[in-house]
């Protein structure tokens, strides 16, 4: 009998930038929002399409699932899915602006998009508010 697929909201949507897609499968993230998790390692890139042997890659904007490895102990070594805020690759706005952040880190969703944090300690790129508006409802600032 086959699985059934979950409903993922707002992967269709489309960001303004440029992005690359610098952080790939066994990457580990910050986690910045307040859901108990510290340090999440990617395991898969939804609605990723590649090639053999290739590994799947995720950027600003991108939803991955995610394991945590570090936070509180009824987080820890669950299957989430997150959303990522922040590169450390440099990518390109339309205006010709480049940006990049000093660190990678990402935010804990459910399947429908919302943020199972209320609040998140550091910035947001504007790509993500573009594409997710719940979690930068949460965001203390978007850039």
């Amino acid at each position: 009998m086959p699985r059934k697929r979950k409903k993922i909201s707002n992967l269709g949507k489309a960001i303004s930038a440029s992005v690359p897609k610098c952080i790939p499968v066994g990457a580990q993230l910050h986690c910045d929002d307040n859901s108990g998790a510290k340090v999440i390692e990617v395991i898969g890139v939804v609605r990723y399409k590649g090639r053999k042997d290739q590994f799947p890659s995720a950027g600003i904007g991108d939803i991955v699932i995610v394991t945590v490895k570090k936070g509180r102990p009824d987080v820890r070594k669950t299957v989430e899915m997150a959303v990522i805020i922040r590169q450390k690759q440099s990518f390109r706005r339309p205006d010709g602006l480049r940006v990049k952040f000093e660190d990678n880190a990402a935010v804990l969703v459910n399947e429908s998009g919302m943020p199972k944090g209320t609040e998140i300690k550091g910035v947001v790129a504007k790509e993500v508010a573009e594409k997710w508006p719940k979690v930068a409802g949460i965001a203390s600032s978007i850039i």
